[in-house]
């Protein structure tokens, strides 16, 4: 929160015309007056260069003008009205939920990345029996926002109608898609791969010599659901050697992306004698230790479980939980340059960037059962 002089401090450098350095109003810190030299030191540049910024003169490179207003930021400072004017652009972001801490991470990221480029994220969130997508959509373009980045919106459900965004592409608005692809939009994906990401957690699990590996995952109809499966049932029949109508039947499980519904899920895939559950989100691999605490199990001496994500604080579970660590940064960034890029007047193509995924060994894994009784 930005702080005002204290009373009685009002001094001639205050009073100047807005745009001159000593637009700037001071902020009293342990009785000590932040001045020029402190923002250049914050931003890491010569006073000169701060000064050629707060005066809005030609010559400074786009990432030094914001390293010196992210300083301003950092120490307290109101900027100059020239540069509080370029914040003034709205961009849409429109989440599913919040429930899930990967969408706060992703919608942090996000909004830092606008913030920086000037511009003013304006966070529109779907909750149960409120307002829908295309709703959010509306209230943000009667808002005369500059661009909307959609995270696992519509556009990664299959039996969803596309044409919903080709009717805002006709009235000009620039969008870029998270976490889900169709061709039948034009516009810029970006996605982690989710294919790749059940190939890291298979072999992993296999190499601790687990062979009844479970996967626990959303709907099917979505998207990034339709390509771990693709990658589960792949690296199964290349590791393990099995058939894809014996992993589909009995190695697959279709549920919730909540807690209860990993629950569900993996107490449907231990029941059939899994040692190993692989989840697509870490909110279900937190039901999944559930179930096999219900059923008298410990994890991960009797059952392994893998998540996905790597979300805040999913670290410090008990026990701490192997995941495969979206790339949430690099992806967050890729969406507002790409969305920026288009505002800018470059259009956009049909063209997905995916980002490979990380996994993250913890302790919700261990050798299966048996390889430890041989050992």
């Amino acid at each position: 929160m930005r702080q005002q002089p204290a009373a009685g401090r009002a001094t001639a450098r205050t009073r100047r015309p807005a745009g001159a350095q000593g637009d700037i109003r001071p902020v009293q810190s342990n009785g000590v007056t932040t001045r020029l030299a402190d923002i250049a030191a914050q931003a890491g540049v010569s006073e000169a260069t701060v000064s050629r910024v707060l005066n809005g003169k030609p010559g400074v490179a786009a990432t030094t003008r914001q390293a010196v207003l992210a300083a301003l930021d950092v120490l307290g400072y109101e900027r100059p009205v020239r540069l509080r004017q370029r914040s003034e652009g709205l961009v849409g972001l429109i989440t599913p939920e919040l429930e899930n801490p990967i969408f706060p991470a992703l919608a942090q990221v996000i909004g830092q990345a606008l913030t920086r480029q000037g511009y003013t994220p304006v966070l529109a969130t779907q909750t149960p029996g409120g307002s829908t997508e295309d709703e959010l959509t509306e209230m943000l373009v009667d808002r005369g926002v500059a661009g909307i980045i959609y995270v696992s919106g519509l556009h990664a459900d299959t039996t969803a109608d596309m044409t919903r965004y080709e009717r805002l592409r006709a009235q000009g608005v620039p969008f870029v898609l998270v976490d889900g692809f169709s061709p039948k939009v034009q516009a810029a994906f970006i996605s982690p791969d989710d294919r790749a990401a059940m190939a890291l957690a298979v072999t992993h699990l296999v190499s601790l010599g687990h062979t009844r590996i479970g996967l626990a995952l959303g709907p099917k109809r979505f998207v990034p659901v339709q390509r771990k499966i693709e990658g589960f049932v792949r690296t199964m029949q290349d590791l393990l050697g099995l058939r894809t109508e014996q992993i589909e039947s009995e190695l697959i499980q279709h549920s919730l992306y909540t807690l209860e519904g990993g629950q569900a899920a993996a107490g449907a895939l231990i029941e059939r004698d899994c040692t190993a559950v692989v989840c697509a989100s870490d909110m279900m691999a937190l039901g999944a230790i559930r179930a096999a605490r219900q059923r008298g199990l410990e994890v991960p001496r009797d059952v392994s479980v893998v998540g996905f994500d790597d979300s805040v604080l999913i670290a410090f579970t008990d026990p701490p939980l192997t995941t495969i660590r979206k790339p949430v940064p690099a992806m967050g960034q890729a969406a507002v340059n790409t969305l920026l890029e288009e505002i800018g007047g470059t259009p956009a193509p049909h063209s997905e960037f995916v980002f490979m995924p990380e996994l993250v060994v913890r302790g919700s894994t261990a050798s299966a059962p048996g390889e430890r009784g041989r050992s």
